[in-house]
């Protein structure tokens, strides 16, 4: 016995978002893959979308459905083509994503879903604090100089970051408990 066409076939792997759409709103709507971090997904998603970060997606492939479609999303599509190659090397072979990722999604005006009590994602938290720091070290300098050196480790550390894309503060950000679900939800009050 063959199997069905369509889960044979492989994908370039771009797919628009109307195309995407028309989809979901189909027969046999493709399983939809979030690949972002938690605090992105809290705030901002699809309906229907199921979150599977990219530095989880091998370890928690298992949990999608082999026999049918998958559609990978991201906020710009970067990280959803890099998960489309994960899932092939994976062996899945019905795996395309998102073009242009949410970003293309809100510009096309088609709905999300959003949480204003979700944490901002990581990147702006990382801004906000890198920026926060600065301003304190200058602010501090006026009155005793030697702390403009905190207004220049900031700087450093975010020239280094986008020299190796490694941000050890986003990694440290990450980590606290306001975004991390499993640790908010033990911290809240009646869980």
């Amino acid at each position: 016995m063959t199997e069905p066409t369509s889960t044979l076939k492989e994908h370039n792997g771009n797919l628009a978002p109307a195309e995407l759409r028309s989809r979901l709103a189909g027969e046999a709507p493709p399983q939809l893959v979030d690949v972002r971090k938690h605090a992105e997904f809290a705030g901002l998603r699809i309906a229907g979308a199921r979150l599977l970060p990219l530095d989880e997606l091998e370890r928690r492939a298992g949990e999608l459905d082999r026999g049918r479609p998958v559609v990978c999303v991201c906020r710009t599509g970067n990280r959803s083509s890099r998960a489309v190659e994960r899932l092939r090397t994976l062996g899945f072979r019905d795996v395309e994503h998102l073009e242009g990722g949410l970003i293309a999604w809100e510009k096309a005006g088609l709905p999300v879903e959003k949480d204003a009590n979700a944490p901002w994602a990581i990147e702006r938290q990382v801004r906000f604090a890198a920026g926060l720091l600065v301003l304190v070290g200058a602010a501090v300098a006026l009155v005793w100089p030697p702390a403009i050196a905190l207004s220049w480790f900031v700087g450093a550390g975010l020239v280094f970051a986008a020299a190796t894309d490694w941000c050890g503060m986003g990694l440290l950000l990450a980590k606290m408990p306001w975004n991390n679900p499993r640790q908010r939800r033990k911290a809240s009050p009646g869980s």
